[in-house]
């Protein structure tokens, strides 16, 4: 592990222990997605996700995709 990685995980740990415990939970979901959100899943997974969605009609016309975009 670089030494760049190691200071930011031990960064990351003491601020978790500066959070009261009973907070950990509500911490740890909002870990979760940001990793989530972060993380690619591979190209497989997400056309697969896809093609169930459009299977079960969970699609919404291109038109709606665009609302509240202002594109000039």
């Amino acid at each position: 592990m670089s030494g760049e990685v190691l200071v930011y995980e031990e960064q990351i740990v003491r601020e978790i222990h500066e959070v009261p415990r009973e907070y950990w939970p509500n911490l740890f979901q909002i870990i979760r997605l940001f990793r989530e959100s972060v993380v690619l899943k591979p190209a497989e997974a997400s056309l697969r996700q896809g093609w169930q969605e459009a299977m079960m009609g969970q699609t919404r016309p291109v038109s709606e995709l665009w609302e509240g975009i202002d594109a000039d």
